[in-house]
């Protein structure tokens, strides 16, 4: 009898038999063909077959053979596709077969909270719906492997973002993201709990480590996308001659990360905040290239790696942060922006997004994370609702 094969669900396969009797000689073309082939095998006794019978044997096993061929290239199209969209549900895919499926948006969480921030989910999510045809990361220091395979847990990151097809959520191994990098040695002699700066220059390691070995865009998490950014290998200008670590990609491999991490190795100074980031970026860029002031929204370009504008990643400067949780009588449009920094280092988790506050922030959160800013709201309902009296 004959069988075929048909997709229950994503990523899971079935048999079904065919029912012989149910369209008697309606049956398609396709399976009386197969069937042909099949239910007449060439007999050792049979007489001696014609030339023309021979080559219409010959054309019809090609032709069967083409046909095989094209459903299983189809079953392997489709099966890729599930693969790539598998959400964080599917608790059977490794980091590295995430990564290797290419351009991958990375974000880091080193501190060991679980309950990222409004900020933290709106960061990624936002990447999340701008790149759909990307996987979007989220290493967590804090989370294990006994935590991920916890479905039933309550925490949000959870919750929220793994609902979203290309999101993923991974713990944060550091040891095995510095394997085959100049990082490893540094790692295993340096110790966290006498290191100052210990969050951000861990950040700051893990993140060149990860895009060195898989390429791809690497953001902050205080970073809300707004459109695609074009270029492969580049650098976020923080302002003139004055490169950002918060933002960068580059193809793997690529020898400019490699030299930064060497660099990182050299001149490591954990008590100076930054040294290992931005001034880092900004000393190798500067090796390569004589960097001068930006004129309007140019970008500069050394050798193949863009040094993008200010206006793409940060129209509004550093000392002016607290404008995102401004109200604006004209809200900016950031047309010349590709994503927005929040400086929530400069901020400390002092201003919040509010609904209803009309902030700048919040109408960002409106456009280019929804249910983010859905879970705000309903956690804000939740807080004003009243206590329920005790029944003495």
């Amino acid at each position: 009898m004959l069988q075929k094969v048909w997709v229950s669900s994503p990523g899971s396969w079935a048999l079904q038999e065919s029912n012989s009797h149910h369209q008697g000689k309606k049956r398609c073309w396709k399976c009386r063909f197969v069937r042909t082939i099949i239910q007449h095998p060439c007999r050792r006794n049979a007489p001696r077959r014609s030339r023309k019978e021979r080559m219409l044997r010959k054309i019809q096993i090609c032709l069967c053979f083409c046909f095989v061929s094209g459903i299983l290239y189809e079953i392997s199209l489709l099966s890729s596709c599930v693969f790539s969209y598998l959400p964080m549900a599917q608790q059977y895919l490794t980091p590295e077969q995430v990564l290797n499926l290419g351009k991958s948006i990375i974000f880091l969480e080193t501190t060991e909270r679980l309950e990222p921030p409004p900020l933290v989910s709106c960061s990624v999510e936002s990447a999340a719906r701008i790149y759909q045809d990307r996987p979007i990361i989220l290493f967590m220091r804090g989370l294990t492997n006994e935590t991920a395979l916890d479905m039933n847990t309550s925490y949000a990151a959870f919750s929220l973002l793994s609902s979203m097809k290309n999101v993923f959520l991974f713990p944060l191994q550091m040891e095995t993201v510095f394997q085959e990098t100049p990082l490893l040695q540094w790692y295993n002699q340096v110790v966290p709990e006498q290191e100052k700066n210990w969050v951000h220059v861990s950040s700051d390691a893990s993140r060149l480590a990860l895009i060195w070995k898989y390429g791809g865009i690497y953001m902050d998490t205080d970073v809300i996308s707004i459109r695609p950014i074009p270029q492969r290998s580049f650098l976020a200008a923080q302002k003139s001659r004055f490169s950002s670590n918060g933002i960068f990609g580059f193809p793997a491999r690529h020898k400019f990360i490699w030299d930064c991490m060497e660099n990182f190795v050299l001149k490591y100074n954990g008590n100076i905040w930054g040294n290992q980031g931005p001034f880092l970026m900004t000393r190798m860029l500067k090796t390569l290239c004589n960097l001068t002031d930006f004129q309007g929204t140019e970008d500069h370009s050394c050798q193949n790696i863009s040094f993008l504008n200010p206006q793409r990643f940060y129209p509004i400067p550093y000392p002016a942060w607290s404008r995102y949780y401004q109200v604006w009588d004209k809200s900016p449009n950031f047309n010349h922006s590709y994503a927005l920094h929040l400086w929530n280092f400069m901020n400390r988790n002092r201003k919040v997004v509010v609904a209803g506050s009309n902030t700048l922030a919040e109408n960002l959160y409106k456009t280019y994370c929804p249910s983010t800013y859905e879970d705000l709201i309903q956690n804000a309902k939740h807080r004003d609702l009243p206590e329920p009296e005790e029944v003495e």
